[in-house]
């Protein structure tokens, strides 16, 4: 079998080490296609990073149901004990662009695709099972203040205070990121949520409202702030380091999924709103329900095919999987498939890696890059509905109804909303070695911040627990000012 190197028209390639010239000394000449196909295709290797979670680690594995919860829920992923799914998962920072560090403090995303026979569902979440914001209005808002200051170019702690002193929905959030739980070691050590508040059906119609956990078997391990900057300081890429390596010699990471299930009408009761991404479920009210486990055992062969690539939305569900009035995640079901079109082009999901296992059969027409064939299976049915037995509308696979009620209007969002005793549980949670350490991160993490804004963080901190500000202030080395 001949392994000629060949152009990628498929033509073999005589000379890759010289350039056509006009003589040794001569000028380069244009019709030298090797020379320009290897200068212009370098010049497009690069696509645009992802805005969030630009910095990422992934790899292959499956999923195995371990306990039945078809009482709750059709999808098929979970119809019987013992079944095998593939996954792809990636990980990633949420603030650091392609070239930051990964020991970062930072909240880490856990996406999970799983390859079902009804199609991709995808699983968006996090290390925390909460976020910083509720309204999705104010997401490009609380990015930009993770990101660049647009004239110094340098991160602005400033602007990060600033947004989070004036937002207290944050605090649950802000507890976890700079207590011991802010740096994990690398993705085999944290877990994963699917952070939102999603939906189930079962076969009989019946609504169920569930939260996803996935547990590490690898037991929990971080940084401290010292510990970070030493590991920053010899390596940046820590975590491929440590999720590559540990695959490549077998030792594969696991993780037991659990979910949390609250019957459809009990969401009218809770004191908390249960669709709010800023608030826990208790689990001594809806207790975790194990499902099954989720094992990593394959790296990637190509890092830039199979994770660069890799496409991840709420949107992507199955049969007896839904959404919820969740704000966030149904503004998450719009913005991450459009950012994928804007990345990777608009047929996206039909690159390897996002294409689902499943058939597929649709409408969607040209575009750059329409490399897959005629999915309707007859180049007549090229519109719906049509007279030639092209796919149709299932019915049998419709999500019950939703009860929603009320006239549409901007709520105010904070309105009514407790968001101090949520993360004063958790504060109450921590040792007092812990709790010292928390106060450290924030004050390192305020160095250069405006009085005004720290003051009115404190504020902040002073509604969860006096003990809290009075913390945060005596590492600060300041005196809280309390209006």
């Amino acid at each position: 079998m001949s392994n000629s190197l060949t152009t990628s028209g498929g033509h073999p390639v005589a000379d890759n080490q010289n350039s056509l010239s006009a003589g040794p000394r001569g000028p380069l000449l244009l019709q030298d296609s090797q020379l320009i196909e290897k200068l212009a295709h370098q010049n497009r290797e690069r696509i645009p990073e992802r805005v969030v979670h630009a910095k990422g680690w992934g790899a292959h594995g499956h999923f195995v149901v371990t306990h039945d919860i078809s009482l709750f829920t059709q999808a098929k992923i979970f119809s019987e004990i013992g079944k095998k799914t593939k996954v792809l998962v990636r990980f990633s920072t949420v603030a650091g662009e392609l070239g930051a560090a990964d020991a970062e403090r930072d909240v880490r995303g856990f996406a999970v695709k799983f390859y079902t026979e009804e199609g991709n569902w995808d699983l968006t979440g996090n290390n925390t099972p909460v976020f910083f914001i509720r309204d999705p209005l104010k997401f490009p808002d609380f990015i930009r203040t993770q990101k660049r200051h647009p004239k110094t170019n340098l991160r602005s702690p400033t602007a990060m205070w600033d947004f989070w002193s004036l937002s207290p929905e944050s605090l649950h959030q802000l507890t976890i990121l700079f207590s011991d739980r802010g740096i994990p070691t690398a993705p085999m050590y944290m877990n994963g949520y699917g952070s939102h508040t999603f939906s189930f059906w079962n076969e009989r119609g019946e609504r169920y409202w569930v939260k996803f956990h996935f547990k590490t078997e690898q037991g929990h391990r971080y940084y401290t702030n010292e510990e970070a900057k030493q590991v920053i300081g010899e390596s940046r890429e820590s975590y491929q380091e440590a999720l590559f390596g540990a695959i490549d010699k077998g030792d594969y990471p696991r993780w037991k999924l659990f979910v949390q299930i609250m019957p459809d009408e009990e969401a009218e009761t809770t004191p908390y709103n249960p669709f709010d991404v800023t608030k826990v479920w208790p689990h001594s009210d809806y207790p975790l329900i194990e499902v099954g486990e989720l094992e990593l055992n394959r790296n990637p062969e190509n890092y830039f095919a199979e994770i660069e690539q890799a496409a991840f939305s709420p949107s992507n569900t199955v049969p007896g999987i839904g959404l919820s009035p969740d704000k966030m995640l149904q503004a998450r079901s719009f913005a991450y498939p459009d950012a994928h079109r804007y990345r990777l082009g608009a047929h996206f999901e039909s690159l390897p890696v996002n294409r689902p296992l499943s058939s597929v059969k649709h409408y969607h027409k040209d575009g750059p890059m329409r490399f897959f064939q005629n999915d309707t299976g007859d180049p007549d049915a090229f519109y719906e509905p049509n007279s030639v037995g092209g796919p149709v509308q299932d019915s049998s696979v419709s999500e019950p109804p939703l009860a929603l009620s009320g006239d549409a209007a901007r709520y105010d969002h904070r309105e009514g909303n407790d968001d101090y005793s949520q993360a004063a549980q958790l504060f109450h949670l921590f040792t007092e070695d812990e709790k010292q350490r928390l106060f450290q991160n924030i004050s390192e993490a305020m160095t250069g911040v405006p009085e005004e804004i720290v003051q009115r963080q404190l504020e902040l901190f002073l509604r969860v627990d006096p003990e809290y500000s009075r913390g945060v202030a005596e590492a600060l080395g300041i005196t809280f000012s309390q209006s």
